[in-house]
């Protein structure tokens, strides 16, 4: 029969393509609550506690509510991808490649990465620990991403105004990505973070520039990309790529879901000037693709059954 998994909120983006990953393999077994039900607080209760996984697809406090439903003696494992647990005690962080395996496998409470972090600490996070890079530097962080990040609201609203073509936000300094982003990099400042949206439906480009002739640690570009390809060398989802023959990098408008990370490192002649680039899938690695990959660690499986990779 398998694992029992509940998806509180699995009619939402991210729920659908959890589902979606999960479909027709016989590790797993979903429990689906019908409209009534899921309108009902005893019937979602009583699915929250007697089901092994629990993955929330909600609003931060839609699954704070959620969890609090949660008998602490129940054998429920929870995966919340909302953002309302990234720095919470008590919960694990699910980036496996980043706080391990092990640590992911055995967790009762995981909080599922945000897409831009996912990037950005990915990129940042194995160089500054191994000084690399400084810790107290101010780093900034310039993000792309397609609309679909943005749930059902923006989704409608690129597919009704044709017209939007790009979009910016964030520009009260205040997005709720940035303590996740500095607490799991290790960082002593903020990130000044810079995301936008435009009408591509999945993808997203997420990139940090540095300016490396001005830090203290004065590391060649070289040698970030060689400690980010040593980091990843066992990684079968995130890649590093050998170099930076690429003119540009680009997002389709509506690509195939994928639940992967490429890394670059570019850099001018005397390497006194750097961009580290990720690019990633918001729905993949992003959300649904990260949720599914520590699902399966806690589960005691392969990390990548049922991902979304390229064949090797």
């Amino acid at each position: 029969m398998g694992y029992s998994v509940f998806i509180d909120g699995a009619a939402g983006t991210t729920g659908l393509e959890i589902r979606d990953r999960l479909q027709g393999r016989s590790e797993f077994h979903l429990v689906v609550l019908d409209d009534a039900q899921r309108k009902d607080p005893d019937a979602r209760r009583d699915a929250l506690n007697s089901s092994d996984f629990a993955i929330l697809c909600l609003p931060d406090e839609a699954a704070i509510d959620a969890v609090s439903l949660i008998d602490p003696a129940s054998h429920t494992r929870v995966i919340d991808a909302s953002s309302a647990h990234r720095v919470a005690d008590g919960w694990t962080y699910g980036f496996p490649e980043l706080v391990g395996r092990d640590q992911v496998a055995n967790a009762k409470r995981i909080s599922n990465p945000g897409c831009y972090p996912t990037g950005f600490l990915a990129l940042i996070s194995p160089l500054v620990r191994n000084g690399l890079l400084p810790a107290d530097w101010p780093f900034t962080c310039n993000a792309v991403s397609g609309f679909s990040g943005g749930g059902k609201p923006l989704i409608e609203r690129f597919n009704e105004e044709l017209d939007l073509a790009y979009r910016t936000y964030g520009l009260a300094l205040d997005h709720k990505h940035r303590p996740e982003m500095q607490k799991y990099a290790g960082l002593k400042h903020e990130v000044l973070f810079a995301p936008s949206v435009v009408p591509a439906f999945r993808g997203m480009l997420v990139e940090v520039p540095l300016h490396l002739g001005a830090m203290s640690t004065n590391p060649h570009a070289d040698s970030l990309r060689d400690a980010l390809r040593l980091h990843y060398a066992s990684s079968p989802v995130v890649t590093v790529n050998e170099g930076a023959a690429q003119a540009e990098l680009t997002l389709n408008s509506d690509p195939d879901p994928w639940d992967g990370v490429e890394l670059f490192v570019f850099a001018n002649a005397d390497s006194g000037n750097a961009r580290l680039v990720a690019r990633l899938d918001n729905l993949g690695k992003g959300a649904s693709g990260a949720a599914v990959q520590s699902l399966n660690l806690m589960a005691g499986l392969d990390e990548t059954t049922g991902l979304r990779l390229p064949k090797k």
